[in-house]
């Protein structure tokens, strides 16, 4: 019964959080977006290149000198008493150095009720997931060109079954100056088990993701643009709710087109005045909106948005993202500028 309980949650977790890449691999919360900025711009932004210390969580060549003595806690619920949350702190050792970065997130799947195989009530039961990490980046001498890789010890524990295991992720980030455009290649979760749930070894949620975005001239506006699990082209699936019935009661399959399953890469978010101290944001996610559109019925799944106000040492933010009808999610972050 245990089996089926956890197998429940994560299966309903998964489809909810990052579509059907999930169930497949083991550590899925390493998918989850960071912080809120992220949330609200859709998620898995990959070419944010300012004082946001929540950006190294997803490409590490990121991390510069501006995060110095930065402190982010983010903090959220996702459905029942499932929580989500994330800290992440950059110092500058020198300016030679540069800058490192130390992050955790945190996953807890709450309480389950325990039964035996016979429907007898037993002890209860919870689950957790944690990964510490620590980031570098490098900017290569004479050039635009940034490079970053980030540690991670990851830890899970569901019942009694525990398992621990370590990943890399690397990153790139280039950035044109004089178009004010920055272009980002990430590969995420590079990685194994050190010790299994149950002797069986499971992979890791390996990702490969590029980015670009820029900020328009003369309009306080910056727009993001994010091609997610590159490393698997057909991400698409049949929805059987979208079948075809034949006159002989015979079911054919949804097909999905080549433009539908390329649309399903794509994560697209806008920023309006991402320099000031009061910033909006609007984020889109493909594959969210369509594996969790309701036939004949908008329900709005995929839409996200946010925003970010700046007071003294402090930064708020706060992002919405629609999922479902039955089920959305709200992020909301805290940035200390111990600097200033």
């Amino acid at each position: 019964m245990f089996k089926k309980i956890v197998i429940f949650s994560l299966l309903l977790y998964g489809t909810a959080s990052i579509g059907q890449i999930g169930g497949k691999t083991i550590y899925q919360f390493l998918n989850l977006v960071a912080s809120p900025r992220q949330a609200a711009l859709g998620g898995k932004v990959l070419t944010i290149y300012d004082d946001d210390v929540n950006q190294a969580h997803f490409n590490p060549a990121t991390i510069n000198a501006e995060m110095d003595n930065h402190l982010a806690l983010n903090y959220g619920n996702y459905y029942g008493a499932l929580t989500y949350g994330t800290a992440s702190y950059a110092y500058t050792y020198d300016r030679h150095l540069q800058t490192f970065q130390a992050g955790v997130n945190y996953i807890n799947y709450g309480s389950f009720e325990g039964y035996d195989e016979n429907g007898q009530a037993t002890t209860a039961f919870s689950g957790s997931e944690v990964a510490l990490s620590m980031g570098y980046a490098y900017n290569v001498p004479y050039t635009d060109l940034h490079v970053g890789a980030s540690a991670k010890l990851i830890s899970s524990s569901l019942e009694t079954y525990h398992s621990f295991g370590g990943a890399l992720d690397i990153g790139a980030l280039y950035i044109d100056e004089r178009n004010d455009v920055n272009w980002a290649l990430a590969i995420r979760n590079l990685g194994t088990q050190f010790s299994t749930y149950n002797g069986v070894r499971e992979k890791l949620p390996l990702e490969v993701l590029v980015g670009v975005s820029q900020e328009l001239e003369n309009v306080p506006i910056r727009w993001y643009l994010t091609l997610e699990n590159l490393q698997q082209w057909n991400i698409a699936f049949a929805n059987p709710a979208r079948s075809e019935q034949s006159f002989n009661g015979a079911a054919t399959p949804e097909k999905v087109s080549f433009v539908n399953n390329a649309l399903r890469h794509v994560i697209a978010g806008v920023e309006l005045f991402p320099k000031r101290g009061f910033n909006l944001r609007l984020g889109y996610n493909f594959r969210r909106a369509e594996e969790l559109r309701i036939l004949e019925q908008r329900n709005f799944s995929g839409l996200s948005f946010g925003f970010g106000l700046k007071l003294n040492k402090l930064k708020f933010n706060y992002s919405y993202s629609r999922y479902t009808l039955a089920g959305n999610t709200s992020l909301f972050g805290l940035t200390i500028n111990f600097q200033e």
